[in-house]
């Protein structure tokens, strides 16, 4: 379909399909899909499961009590730093569903394979399948005709963070702050499913329409937004992390309590840039003389028409900065992400 490819996470990869910015607006006002085979599939069945999953996992999956329903964690290694976020799915028969990032499959699945084994848990890599994600305010219902007849009622009626697991796998969840579905397939089907949404105006978007969405969304990218040297606590995903019930004693728990009981901990904000110029990553963020922070994603949000960035800062931070850009600073105010979800602008 004409994308401008790019190696991404050791894929092959396309950055657009012709203009990014009107794969942004596609994905914000109607629908557009992306091909995300990338992401990696694990699948977890074993009578330990849950146990295991109870100990490997920052948010707790005992408060998942249907088959289908969705929680997003981040996986800790023992400084409390995040290994890789990503969405567990109940399954039926006490079995889990992972959903984990392209660029960390590799190190993620090394991770947790001797848990794995020392709880007697099967994990499976479903390389097998394809994923595509239909995302936009009219993404579902174009969708639903093009689902297996078996799947379209149970599809219409899911809820955010709810999966049908029929002869698909279909989750309404997805990386764009708009409602939609991800659908994991046979990978031989993948191909007639995607012509099928093109046909159905469902726009193909690529990587670059992804980030400006997901930035806009306040979504973490990991790698830039938090990696192994960052705690969850620092990286805006303080909600992700189950302290109850104490005696659960997840991968990262004593690390975190540590650093909350010490304090000092920086913040996880937006900014938005009232001078001109454009924000991206590692740029400086300045009260008066004093270095108080940095960017950690950044660029122009297409919904908003104006530069905005997350940013990891001092606690002490106040509700105007400057960033440094190309060595001048230029003013800026903090605000708290999200900018744009469901096709509105967020920030006042």
């Amino acid at each position: 379909m004409g994308g401008r490819m790019v190696p991404f996470g050791g894929w092959d990869m396309p950055l657009h399909y012709g203009s990014q910015l009107d794969e942004h607006h596609y994905v914000r006002r109607d629908a557009g899909m992306f091909d995300v085979s990338h992401m990696a599939v694990i699948d977890l069945s074993g009578e330990n499961c849950r146990v295991m999953l109870q100990q490997l996992l920052a948010n707790d999956v005992a408060r998942l009590k249907v088959p289908g329903k969705a929680l997003y964690s981040c996986m800790l290694n023992e400084a409390g730093g995040v290994i890789d976020d990503l969405i567990v799915y109940l399954r039926d028969g006490g079995a889990y569903r992972l959903v984990v990032n392209a660029g960390t499959a590799e190190k993620d699945l090394a991770w947790i394979q001797p848990l794995a084994d020392t709880y007697d848990v099967t994990l499976t890599h479903r390389s097998d399948l394809a994923m595509i994600a239909a995302q936009g305010p009219n993404a579902r219902q174009k969708c639903l005709p093009l689902l297996p007849a078996s799947q379209q009622q149970a599809a219409e009626a899911l809820k955010l963070f709810y999966a049908d697991d029929g002869e698909w796998f279909i989750a309404y969840t997805g990386y764009t702050g708009e409602p939609g579905f991800e659908i994991m397939l046979p990978q031989e089907q993948a191909v007639a499913l995607w012509q099928a949404l093109n046909e159905a105006g469902i726009k193909p978007c690529g990587l670059g329409a992804r980030d400006t969405l997901r930035l806009e969304a306040g979504m973490n990218l990991y790698g830039q937004d938090m990696d192994e040297s960052v705690s969850p606590l620092e990286a805006g995903l303080n909600w992700t992390i189950a302290w109850q019930p104490e005696s659960r004693d997840f991968i990262g728990r004593q690390a975190l309590e540590s650093q909350r009981e010490r304090g000092g901990l920086r913040r996880f904000v937006g900014i938005m840039l009232t001078g001109r110029g454009i924000l991206r990553s590692h740029q400086k963020i300045y009260m008066g003389e004093e270095l108080v922070g940095e960017t950690t994603s950044g660029g122009f949000a297409p919904t908003l028409q104006e530069s905005v960035a997350l940013a990891r800062v001092d606690g002490n931070i106040g509700e105007c900065c400057e960033v440094e850009i190309r060595g001048k600073r230029v003013a800026a105010k903090v605000v708290k992400p999200p900018f744009a979800r469901n096709g509105q602008r967020c920030i006042k």
